[in-house]
């Protein structure tokens, strides 16, 4: 049987099978059996799910680290926010990585599933002027609704 150690600091979450450890002090973790987990900033929580495709990493989390009962409603849900994000794009590149991640936690595969969802998270902020780690807008509302009347008042002129 293999084991895997993890080095968690003080404050790290880490889910393990559906349930929440919190670390109090930094401390070295060994797994000696088949566990589904995640840790530190693989962890997202229900309010940072505030995008389309932090919305299918969630589901996707919930699949995979969620307790056994909502498992498979959380699988139904990524496939329900997954065809609906691909519907809506205009980007091949995230509707591929996409269906590739599906395809990868349909084969138990979720830590590459996971990775897949994070590049098109990265990709939607980039593209929406999003911060990568909080999906929340760069620029204040105000500053954007400035920069966006200067830019088109030259063309109603």
């Amino acid at each position: 049987m293999s084991t895997l150690v993890l080095e968690m600091r003080a404050g790290e979450l880490m889910v393990v099978n559906g349930a929440s450890l919190r670390f109090r002090s930094r401390t070295r973790v060994e797994l000696v059996a088949k566990a589904r987990f995640l840790f530190g900033k693989q962890v997202m929580s229900p309010e940072a799910a505030n995008t389309p495709s932090r919305r299918i990493y969630f589901a996707l989390q919930c699949a995979y680290v969620g307790p056994e009962e909502e498992r498979e409603a959380a699988m139904a849900d990524a496939h329900r926010l997954v065809a609906e994000f691909q519907e809506a794009t205009t980007s091949d590149m995230a509707r591929q990585l996409l269906e590739r991640s599906l395809a990868l936690a349909e084969q138990d595969e979720w830590y590459q599933a996971l990775r897949l969802v994070r590049h098109v998270m990265r990709h939607e902020a980039t593209v929406l002027g999003l911060d990568v780690q909080t999906g929340l807008p760069v620029a204040l509302p105000g500053q954007v609704a400035a920069a966006g009347a200067s830019a088109i008042r030259p063309h109603l002129d």
